[in-house]
């Protein structure tokens, strides 16, 4: 068997990497969403952030070619950038702590079923917009 190209292997690992720090930081939010300390309008947006995160369902399916993947690499890492950059540093902090302890505990990840109704509604709102364009 041969080896991967070197820039594959680099491709590879910088996805690893990418793949850890935003379960790290959406888990980092999820136990901020719970802290006194946060501001609440990063709540605000953390709630949506994680409730995104976490759903099992995305709102662009990932089967859908190139757009599939589009919230997955853009809109999912820049709305936790935009929320960890409003937190208070000591509750980014002692959040952060948090979420690094549960993931090498190896605990399972937390699921938002709210999130998933919520995609799911969006997704049902679009399909009837759509039927009732259809239909005019």
């Amino acid at each position: 068997m041969t080896a991967a190209p070197r820039w594959a292997q680099r491709l590879r690992d910088w996805a690893r990497a990418l793949s850890q720090t935003l379960k790290r930081d959406g888990l980092t939010l999820w136990f901020a969403l719970r802290h006194p300390g946060t501001p609440w309008w990063v709540k605000a947006l953390a709630a949506f952030v994680v409730a995104y995160a976490l759903s099992p369902i995305d709102l662009i399916p990932d089967f859908i070619p190139v757009l599939g993947y589009l919230d997955d690499l853009v809109l999912l890492p820049g709305l936790i950038w935009l929320a960890l950059r409003g937190l208070p540093c000591d509750v980014r902090d002692r959040c952060r702590a948090m979420a690094i302890a549960r993931l090498k505990s190896g605990a399972t990840r937390p699921r938002s079923w709210a999130g998933a109704l919520l995609i799911a509604l969006l997704w049902l709102c679009l399909l009837a917009l759509l039927w009732r364009a259809w239909l005019v």
